[in-house]
């Protein structure tokens, strides 16, 4: 086994500004609902009970969120308004994920509850993850770890025109 295997390493330099950066005390969608659409907070769109906002620690490329604004753990609690504009939403977004990606597939997964892997379990939230025809290789099989090729940013920048006409906000 290599030593590149052995230490699990990525070079990923966009991390350093996060690293360093100041973090902000608090729900993350709750701060990325009040700071509206723009890349600072990776929100894509913002409609009256719901946003697309990208994943700070993707999955893959282009890995988004489909959220509700109201604050509650179980999409079961949200109000019959904010469930029916958040499922509009998802499939929004679905189409215009294939439309800017060229995706073939997509995974689309609700963690609710630590229990069930969920990051920020305070907070429900829809995960949509675009995929191809062979996006995977061996590097999580023989080293473990998973190769991101696009920065937020660049992602962000080159999905945005796709979700602007969406925002209500």
């Amino acid at each position: 086994m290599s030593d590149e295997t052995e230490s699990g390493r990525i070079w990923a330099p966009w991390r350093i500004d996060y690293i360093l950066g100041s973090k902000a005390s608090g729900c993350p969608f709750c701060i990325g609902w009040e700071a509206g659409p723009g890349e600072a907070h990776l929100v894509l769109a913002q409609k009256q009970h719901s946003m697309v906002i990208m994943n700070r620690y993707p999955y893959a490329g282009a890995h988004l969120m489909v959220v509700p604004q109201e604050h509650v753990a179980s999409i079961t609690e949200l109000s019959v308004d904010a469930y029916t504009e958040l499922m509009g939403l998802l499939r929004e977004t679905m189409i215009r994920l294939e439309r800017a990606l060229g995706c073939q597939g997509m995974n689309i997964g609700v963690n609710q509850g630590e229990a069930a892997g969920a990051g920020i379990e305070a907070h429900a939230h829809i995960h949509l993850v675009p995929r191809w025809r062979g996006d995977t290789n061996f590097m999580p099989v023989t080293a473990g770890m998973r190769v991101i090729s696009q920065g937020l940013e660049h992602a962000y920048r080159m999905l945005q025109p796709h979700f602007e006409d969406l925002n209500e906000r």
